[in-house]
């Protein structure tokens, strides 16, 4: 019943070969198992009990949280395709549960290590330089998605006003504010902007490439590792790193949930919250070193 399975992941659900080569070898694994362990030789006769041990015995093995419930997931998809096909009466993962992912805290960069990016790197005098010092500043001086930069254009800022209009996610539209400094920079920007192209218009991207196209992803990423592996320590050198150092140090300096929550774009409070943790983190060490009795 495997290959009918497969088949049906194939030419039904239309899934990906990567999938249904995922689902093929993850049931190929369970049916060793219980052949191995509990003399069973036939998938279709197995029951709670070995799909636990099974989910156990990949535990011990120190499987990490996602493999093991991509194959719990793999287990439920078999199970359900047969008592569809009315080939057994009772499946029997339905009372199995998916393990819990640890919360992985966001990381973020250090204020000393943001300035020393923003202040002490070498940034060239022309246009590419100037750019690329621009995305840094505008990540983590905004805290936008990478989507969101590389969709803004010159018309979405009000240097008057100091604000910028951003398109998030479901088409919503958010105000951020800019900082003095950020403003004056953006001048500079728009100076070296015009001189290697032309006199900008609202209908242009705000960061484009060398030849003046429209910026993408990759080419964000690269900037911001070009800069970030000189001095960051994380693990990730990611635009999105500049978004939760952004959240972060707006935190850290007593700024209001919820209004983080609004320059974000998160719809919910719950997304906003996971940086509490690291806010919570840099308390506790105030206090132990500050209290009299810590």
């Amino acid at each position: 019943m495997i290959d009918s399975f497969i088949n049906y992941l194939e030419f039904e659900k239309k899934s990906s070969s990567h999938t249904v080569l995922a689902y093929r070898k993850d049931l190929e694994q369970f049916l060793e198992f219980v052949s191995v362990s509990f003399g069973e030789e036939d998938i279709l006769f197995v029951g709670h009990s070995e799909i636990r041990a099974w989910v156990i015995d990949l535990v011990e093995n120190q499987l990490s949280t996602t493999t093991v419930n991509r194959k719990i997931a793999t287990l439920r998809s078999y199970y359900k395709f047969l008592l569809r096909s009315r080939v057994i009466s009772k499946d029997p993962t339905y009372k199995l549960k998916s393990l819990k992912n640890p919360k992985k805290l966001p990381e973020f960069l250090q204020e000393l290590t943001i300035s020393s990016v923003l202040e002490e790197s070498v940034y060239e005098e022309n246009f590419e330089g100037q750019r690329d010092k621009m995305v840094l500043e505008f990540l983590y001086l905004t805290g936008v998605r990478l989507s969101e930069l590389t969709g803004l254009k010159w018309g979405d800022i009000n240097l008057s006003e100091k604000v910028v209009k951003v398109l998030g996610k479901r088409k919503k539209e958010r105000i951020i504010p800019l900082t003095n400094g950020l403003a004056r920079n953006i001048i500079s920007y728009q100076k070296v902007f015009e001189e290697r192209f032309s006199k900008v218009s609202q209908s242009d991207y705000f960061i484009v490439s060398n030849n003046g196209k429209p910026s993408y992803p990759m080419m964000i990423y690269r900037v911001v590792r070009k800069y970030l592996d000189i001095f960051a320590q994380t693990s990730k050198r990611s635009p999105h790193v500049l978004r939760h150092t952004f959240a972060t140090h707006l935190l850290n300096k007593g700024a209001d949930l919820n209004a983080v929550k609004d320059l974000l774009g998160h719809s919910n409070l719950a997304a906003t919250q996971v940086y509490t943790h690291n806010s919570l983190e840099k308390l506790k060490a105030v206090f132990e070193q500050a209290h009299p009795k810590a």
